[in-house]
């Protein structure tokens, strides 16, 4: 089957980024974030008030596959008590504070020299990730100078649907030019990146061991990748140099 695969599909938190705590980076996300709504409450009190709404959020667009864009995210659930007018403009800024409240997001070490190894060997690359931020992967994308290796980059915030939905996948190898049997998917979960990407047809889909995601959401027995690797390094020992 890997001699047929013509491109490979990442997902990106834990797979291509993970997540480093960092208090002071942490603490200082959300008096940011605090102080730029000019609420009254501490920036723990706050984070705690927006984190209840966030849970009812994030409840909806699991159950129903769907993903709001980072505008509709912050003015009808997150700040529905906020002038319009006022937060719209600042949802991609809130979001990004948002998203650093939880720690600072760093590249795995491997990903640059991965990446352009895939691309020399003959691969088309792309990026499926379900993600509440708009701008956050495009820019860090643009920061580490691989851009030009990842087309498309599919953001569930963009297309407004998220992972396992197979459409999120069948998009993704459309905008590719490769049927989904030529495609292969690699990912963190082994529940919703395995099930979507089967679902969609995908040739294969390869699992990254992710510590920090299995504790949150473990095997299920269900949904079996093809392959699981410790590293992204280990993609080089699956896909030799297309012919």
């Amino acid at each position: 089957m890997k001699n047929t695969i013509e491109a490979i599909l990442f997902d990106v938190g834990n797979t291509l980024r993970i997540v480093v705590k960092d208090a002071e980076f942490m603490a200082a996300a959300k008096k940011e974030l605090a102080d730029l709504l000019g609420t009254g409450m501490t920036p723990d009190q706050f984070f705690d008030h927006l984190e209840e709404r966030y849970k009812v959020l994030r409840k909806q667009a699991k159950e129903k596959l769907i993903e709001a864009s980072e505008k509709e995210m912050w003015t009808r659930w997150m700040l529905p008590d906020y002038p319009y007018e006022k937060i719209a403009p600042l949802s991609g800024k809130l979001t990004r504070l948002w998203r650093d409240c939880d720690g600072r997001r760093i590249p795995r070490p491997d990903v640059t020299p991965v990446v352009l190894e895939l691309h020399k060997r003959g691969y088309k690359l792309g990026i499926i990730a379900n993600t509440i931020t708009e701008s956050e992967i495009p820019d860090w994308l643009e920061a580490d100078k691989l851009t030009e290796y990842f087309n498309p980059v599919i953001l569930s915030s963009k297309v407004g649907i998220r992972k396992p939905n197979p459409e999120i996948y069948l998009e993704a190898a459309r905008q590719i030019g490769s049927e989904p049997q030529n495609c292969v998917y690699i990912g963190d979960n082994p529940v919703r990146d395995v099930e979507g990407a089967q679902a969609a047809g995908y040739g294969m889909m390869i699992l990254i061991h992710e510590p920090d995601t299995l504790k949150k959401e473990p095997p299920n027995g269900v949904f079996k990748a093809d392959h699981t690797i410790y590293e992204l390094s280990g993609l080089l020992d699956i896909f030799l140099p297309r012919s």
